[in-house]
């Protein structure tokens, strides 16, 4: 049988991205992105959020594209934010189709309908971008101007230090935590909070072991999970925006029990029950990605 150590490597492996999706992501962006230099004038363009910072959850869905707006469209700019949203749909629409985008409150999702245990990329999120000085503005429709100020690179940075501080294991400890969340119908939301939330709350040295680690994170999240949580670049809205005191409440107790149920498992494998505690952290915790055997 194997060992829940053992497992545990083999899960953080199963989280990473293969080759293949990669291979993936980097042909259907360019597809993305050649259609759309056809009616926009795109002065630079590249992949951002959780995909570009590693921290991304498989199957793999919604990875960022930001399309740096130039010339003549910088004049979307001065319109409101959902004609650039809503013509980025029609140009995309022409190529995929209107059922296969949705509208979100920064970008155009793009859905592929692939299936999730297939090795490619699920659906884009296309974000207009406009410079602004040393960073950028996108529209964020939720806010009262329309617009966000946001540099992704600064997420990228901090997320970097952070892994290089716990021995390059941060970023592994972050995308078992999302997958967590999202076995769990998303507690946290965003996701991108659990990243904002453990450059703080994951504190080096790794103590190289992924059971406790993730017993600890629970702990730490659920204890500060009603705080605000800023945006990282200090540009932005507070990522921690869209959660209320409800939602707050009901993440805090999806995240409790998440910490009992590790302390369940590390339990049941200290009296030897190995077997039990696999399927603790697989069908109560993480599940089917995290193997048995």
């Amino acid at each position: 049988m194997i060992t829940v150590a053992e497992a545990f490597k083999k899960f953080s492996s199963r989280l990473e991205l293969t080759k293949g999706e990669q291979d993936d992501a980097s042909k259907r962006q360019k597809e993305i992105r050649e259609h759309l230099r056809k009616s926009f004038n795109i002065e630079h363009d590249f992949l951002t959020g959780s995909y570009a910072r590693w921290t991304k959850t498989k199957p793999l869905k919604d990875v960022d594209i930001f399309c740096e707006l130039g010339g003549d469209d910088k004049q979307y700019r001065d319109k409101d934010p959902s004609v650039v949203l809503g013509d980025f749909r029609k140009c995309l629409a022409k190529k995929y189709g209107e059922s296969k985008l949705k509208s979100q409150r920064r970008s155009v999702t793009v859905d592929f309908d692939v299936a999730a245990q297939d090795d490619r990329v699920m659906s884009f999120d296309v974000v207009p971008a406009f410079k602004k000085g040393d960073h950028y503005e996108i529209p964020d429709t939720a806010t009262s101007s329309g617009w966000t100020e946001t540099d992704p690179r600064v997420h990228a940075d901090k997320a970097t230090a952070a892994n290089k501080a716990f021995s390059g294991e941060w970023k592994r400890i972050v995308r078992m935590t999302k997958k967590w969340n999202e076995h769990h119908g998303k507690p946290v939301k965003p996701s991108f909070l659990i990243e904002v939330m453990s450059i703080v709350l994951i504190n080096p040295p790794f103590g190289g072991d992924y059971r406790r680690e993730m017993k600890t994170i629970f702990s730490s999240l659920a204890d500060r999970i009603d705080e605000t949580w800023p945006d990282p670049a200090g540009l932005g809205p507070d990522v921690s925006d869209s959660m209320d005191s409800f939602a707050q409440q009901q993440a805090r107790s999806a995240l409790l029990s998440a910490e009992e149920l590790a302390a369940k498992a590390i339990r049941l494998e200290r009296e030897g029950k190995t077997g039990e505690a696999l399927r603790v952290w697989r069908n109560e915790i993480f599940g089917d990605l995290f193997p048995l055997s």
